[in-house]
Protein backbone atom coordinates (compact mmCIF):
# COMPACT_ATOMS: atom_id res chain seq x y z
CA UNK A 1 0.00 0.00 0.00
CA UNK A 2 1.33 3.66 -1.13
CA UNK A 3 0.35 6.37 0.87
CA UNK A 4 0.61 9.92 -0.66
CA UNK A 5 -1.07 12.59 2.00
CA UNK A 6 1.18 15.86 1.57
CA UNK A 7 2.57 16.27 -2.23
CA UNK A 8 0.31 15.99 -5.00
CA UNK A 9 0.84 17.91 -8.37
CA UNK A 10 -0.65 21.04 -7.34
CA UNK A 11 -0.02 22.79 -11.43
CA UNK A 12 -3.59 21.73 -12.40
CA UNK A 13 -7.16 21.64 -11.42
CA UNK A 14 -7.03 25.04 -10.88
CA UNK A 15 -10.61 26.07 -9.92
CA UNK A 16 -12.65 28.26 -11.95
CA UNK A 17 -13.72 32.00 -10.50
CA UNK A 18 -17.11 31.71 -11.00
CA UNK A 19 -18.53 27.78 -9.82
CA UNK A 20 -16.53 25.20 -7.64
CA UNK A 21 -18.73 22.80 -10.28
CA UNK A 22 -16.43 24.19 -13.34
CA UNK A 23 -13.20 22.24 -11.91
CA UNK A 24 -12.43 19.05 -14.40
CA UNK A 25 -10.15 16.27 -14.47
CA UNK A 26 -10.59 15.00 -11.00
CA UNK A 27 -10.82 11.31 -10.25
CA UNK A 28 -13.77 11.97 -8.19
CA UNK A 29 -16.05 14.76 -9.27
CA UNK A 30 -17.60 18.32 -7.90
CA UNK A 31 -21.49 18.15 -7.37
CA UNK A 32 -22.34 21.57 -6.30
CA UNK A 33 -20.62 22.74 -3.35
CA UNK A 34 -19.31 19.03 -2.15
CA UNK A 35 -16.47 16.76 -3.77
CA UNK A 36 -17.80 13.41 -4.28
CA UNK A 37 -14.81 10.41 -4.21
CA UNK A 38 -14.27 8.27 -7.00
CA UNK A 39 -15.79 5.18 -5.34
CA UNK A 40 -18.93 6.95 -4.06
CA UNK A 41 -17.66 5.86 -0.24
CA UNK A 42 -17.87 9.50 0.70
CA UNK A 43 -18.56 13.12 0.03
CA UNK A 44 -17.34 16.36 1.55
CA UNK A 45 -18.87 19.65 1.66
CA UNK A 46 -15.62 21.70 -0.22
CA UNK A 47 -14.04 23.63 2.43
CA UNK A 48 -11.54 26.28 0.09
CA UNK A 49 -13.49 28.85 -1.82
CA UNK A 50 -12.72 29.73 -5.71
CA UNK A 51 -12.91 33.22 -4.78
CA UNK A 52 -9.22 32.48 -2.57
CA UNK A 53 -8.04 30.41 -4.83
CA UNK A 54 -9.18 27.40 -3.79
CA UNK A 55 -7.84 24.09 -5.56
CA UNK A 56 -8.42 20.83 -5.85
CA UNK A 57 -6.27 17.87 -6.18
CA UNK A 58 -7.26 14.17 -6.37
CA UNK A 59 -5.95 10.28 -7.00
CA UNK A 60 -7.96 6.94 -6.61
CA UNK A 61 -7.45 7.34 -2.91
CA UNK A 62 -6.72 10.90 -1.48
CA UNK A 63 -7.92 14.00 -2.09
CA UNK A 64 -6.47 17.54 -1.65
CA UNK A 65 -8.18 21.41 -0.68
CA UNK A 66 -5.88 24.24 -0.33
CA UNK A 67 -6.33 28.22 -1.21
CA UNK A 68 -4.00 30.89 -1.32
CA UNK A 69 -3.97 31.70 1.78
CA UNK A 70 -3.64 29.22 4.87
CA UNK A 71 -5.71 25.90 3.82
CA UNK A 72 -4.18 22.48 3.17
CA UNK A 73 -6.00 19.70 4.37
CA UNK A 74 -6.27 16.13 2.89
CA UNK A 75 -8.60 13.00 2.64
CA UNK A 76 -7.65 9.61 2.37
CA UNK A 77 -9.92 6.97 2.10
CA UNK A 78 -8.41 3.34 1.83
CA UNK A 79 -10.26 0.07 1.04
CA UNK A 80 -9.42 -2.19 3.79
CA UNK A 81 -8.01 -6.06 2.31
CA UNK A 82 -8.21 -9.20 3.75
CA UNK A 83 -4.63 -8.55 4.75
CA UNK A 84 -5.86 -5.10 6.09
CA UNK A 85 -9.43 -6.74 8.29
CA UNK A 86 -6.95 -9.59 9.83
CA UNK A 87 -4.76 -7.30 11.07
CA UNK A 88 -7.30 -5.51 12.99
CA UNK A 89 -8.86 -8.12 14.19
CA UNK A 90 -5.77 -9.58 15.45
CA UNK A 91 -4.73 -5.96 17.07
CA UNK A 92 -8.09 -4.19 18.20
CA UNK A 93 -8.84 -0.67 17.17
CA UNK A 94 -6.13 1.04 19.10
CA UNK A 95 -3.47 -0.67 17.85
CA UNK A 96 -4.25 -1.24 14.57
CA UNK A 97 -4.94 2.57 14.04
CA UNK A 98 -1.29 2.43 15.53
CA UNK A 99 0.57 0.44 13.43
CA UNK A 100 -1.52 1.84 10.02
CA UNK A 101 -0.38 5.64 11.25
CA UNK A 102 3.33 4.21 12.09
CA UNK A 103 3.71 2.01 9.07
CA UNK A 104 2.16 4.08 6.21
CA UNK A 105 0.95 7.48 7.26
CA UNK A 106 3.95 8.43 9.43
CA UNK A 107 6.67 6.28 6.89
CA UNK A 108 5.10 8.41 3.67
CA UNK A 109 5.88 11.76 5.44
CA UNK A 110 9.27 10.29 6.48
CA UNK A 111 10.31 8.79 2.88
CA UNK A 112 10.33 12.88 2.22
CA UNK A 113 11.50 14.46 4.82
CA UNK A 114 13.63 12.39 6.24
CA UNK A 115 14.07 14.48 10.07
CA UNK A 116 10.00 13.60 10.47
CA UNK A 117 8.80 12.76 13.94
CA UNK A 118 6.00 11.58 15.46
CA UNK A 119 5.24 14.76 18.17
CA UNK A 120 2.05 12.81 20.42
CA UNK A 121 -0.75 10.94 19.76
CA UNK A 122 -4.11 10.11 21.75
CA UNK A 123 -6.95 7.83 21.10
CA UNK A 124 -10.69 8.45 21.35
CA UNK A 125 -12.43 5.34 21.79
CA UNK A 126 -15.80 6.99 21.72
CA UNK A 127 -15.36 8.43 18.29
CA UNK A 128 -16.33 5.79 15.49
CA UNK A 129 -15.39 3.16 17.92
CA UNK A 130 -12.22 4.18 18.44
CA UNK A 131 -10.18 7.40 16.39
CA UNK A 132 -6.34 8.00 16.62
CA UNK A 133 -5.14 11.55 16.72
CA UNK A 134 -1.93 11.95 16.13
CA UNK A 135 0.31 15.15 15.61
CA UNK A 136 3.62 15.03 13.46
CA UNK A 137 6.58 17.41 12.98
CA UNK A 138 8.23 18.06 9.76
CA UNK A 139 11.27 19.52 9.01
CA UNK A 140 11.27 21.50 5.73
CA UNK A 141 7.73 19.78 5.15
CA UNK A 142 5.53 22.64 5.09
CA UNK A 143 3.04 23.33 2.19
CA UNK A 144 3.07 26.79 2.98
CA UNK A 145 6.29 27.79 1.18
CA UNK A 146 5.18 29.63 -1.55
CA UNK A 147 3.06 32.04 0.01
CA UNK A 148 3.61 35.54 0.03
CA UNK A 149 3.13 35.60 3.74
CA UNK A 150 6.11 32.83 4.12
CA UNK A 151 8.94 34.20 5.32
CA UNK A 152 11.95 32.20 4.41
CA UNK A 153 14.96 32.78 7.43
CA UNK A 154 17.40 30.14 5.71
CA UNK A 155 16.53 28.24 8.89
CA UNK A 156 15.12 24.99 8.68
CA UNK A 157 11.41 25.28 9.67
CA UNK A 158 9.84 22.76 11.13
CA UNK A 159 5.80 21.95 10.01
CA UNK A 160 3.35 20.49 12.14
CA UNK A 161 0.59 18.33 10.83
CA UNK A 162 -2.33 16.70 12.46
CA UNK A 163 -3.75 13.31 11.68
CA UNK A 164 -7.48 11.55 12.42
CA UNK A 165 -7.70 8.04 11.65
CA UNK A 166 -10.87 6.19 11.99
CA UNK A 167 -12.59 3.18 10.16
CA UNK A 168 -15.98 3.15 8.72
CA UNK A 169 -17.34 0.68 6.10
CA UNK A 170 -14.21 -1.51 5.48
CA UNK A 171 -12.04 1.38 4.97
CA UNK A 172 -9.67 3.91 6.89
CA UNK A 173 -9.41 7.38 6.49
CA UNK A 174 -7.07 9.43 6.95
CA UNK A 175 -7.66 13.09 7.67
CA UNK A 176 -4.65 15.33 7.71
CA UNK A 177 -4.09 19.01 7.82
CA UNK A 178 -1.29 21.46 8.19
CA UNK A 179 -1.09 23.92 11.03
CA UNK A 180 -0.40 27.21 8.97
CA UNK A 181 -0.05 29.28 11.57
CA UNK A 182 3.83 28.06 12.14
CA UNK A 183 4.42 28.32 8.38
CA UNK A 184 2.99 32.12 7.83
CA UNK A 185 3.43 34.14 11.48
CA UNK A 186 6.98 32.83 11.78
CA UNK A 187 8.70 35.45 13.73
CA UNK A 188 5.86 36.16 15.84
CA UNK A 189 4.55 33.10 16.27
CA UNK A 190 4.27 32.34 19.87
CA UNK A 191 1.61 29.19 20.63
CA UNK A 192 2.41 27.13 23.15
CA UNK A 193 2.12 23.03 21.55
CA UNK A 194 -1.33 22.72 23.68
CA UNK A 195 -2.61 25.46 22.28
CA UNK A 196 -1.51 23.88 18.74
CA UNK A 197 -3.03 20.97 19.50
CA UNK A 198 -6.47 22.23 19.93
CA UNK A 199 -6.25 24.44 16.39
CA UNK A 200 -5.54 21.15 14.96
CA UNK A 201 -7.92 18.96 16.63
CA UNK A 202 -10.65 21.57 16.47
CA UNK A 203 -10.28 21.98 12.88
CA UNK A 204 -10.05 18.30 12.03
CA UNK A 205 -13.09 17.95 14.03
CA UNK A 206 -14.50 20.32 11.33
CA UNK A 207 -13.06 18.69 8.31
CA UNK A 208 -14.69 15.36 9.67
CA UNK A 209 -18.41 17.10 10.33
CA UNK A 210 -18.04 18.08 6.12
CA UNK A 211 -18.66 14.22 5.33
CA UNK A 212 -21.08 11.99 4.96
CA UNK A 213 -20.62 8.34 4.35
CA UNK A 214 -22.78 7.37 1.67
CA UNK A 215 -21.34 3.53 1.23
CA UNK A 216 -23.45 0.72 2.81
CA UNK A 217 -20.99 -1.64 5.10
CA UNK A 218 -19.83 -4.31 2.70
CA UNK A 219 -20.63 -7.96 3.46
CA UNK A 220 -16.98 -8.55 4.05
CA UNK A 221 -15.43 -12.14 3.57
CA UNK A 222 -14.01 -13.53 6.86
CA UNK A 223 -10.48 -12.63 7.44
CA UNK A 224 -7.80 -14.68 7.91
CA UNK A 225 -4.09 -14.51 8.39
CA UNK A 226 -2.13 -13.09 5.20
CA UNK A 227 0.20 -15.33 3.24
CA UNK A 228 3.74 -15.46 2.35
CA UNK A 229 4.60 -13.96 -1.28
Amino acid sequence: MRLRLAVLPLAVLVLATSSVSAQTGLVGRVDGNQYVSPTGAYRITIPVLPELGGRIVDTPEVVTFEDDFNVHASLACFEMDATQRWEHETRGRRDYLIWFFTNFVQRDFQQRFPEAGVESAKFIPGMEEGTLLAYNLLPNGTMFANRPSFSDTGEVFVAKRGNLLFLRAGHVFVLSMELAERALERRTYAKTTEEEDELLRRRLLELYGRISFTAAPAAAAPATAPTAP
